[in-house]
């Protein structure tokens, strides 16, 4: 049962940080990425660690951090960024061009 614990706590943190690191850099291919994570044992090694210390020291509040992280992995992001995006760029006021005869009216 620990170890099934540990490695869905690595799964989701590997899964969280691939789509933190996503959000601010383009990443060619995700999958590979999170499986050459999954795959190296000092990161594999440490996060078992990180795991097992929280399940010791925070075992009550370890099946609340599980679902937290269950959630953000099906959290479309994207979306939420492509929506603040066009909010930011409806909030810009439209600039107007000047013609060269409005220019000479001002001058006159």
């Amino acid at each position: 049962m620990g170890s099934r614990t540990t490695e869905s706590l690595i799964d989701s943190f590997i899964f969280l940080v691939s789509k933190a690191v996503g959000m601010t850099v383009n990443i060619k291919d995700i999958d590979a990425y999170q499986k050459e994570l999954r795959n190296d044992y000092i990161i594999n090694k440490e996060l078992s660690n990180l795991a097992g210390n929280l399940a010791l020291n925070c075992g009550r509040f370890l099946a609340a951090a599980n679902a937290a992280l269950i959630t953000t992995k099906h959290v479309d992001f994207n979306s939420h960024l492509e929506r603040k995006a066009e909010v930011k760029l409806e909030e810009i006021p439209q600039q107007s061009s000047t013609t060269a005869e409005e220019l000479q009216t001002n001058r006159e």
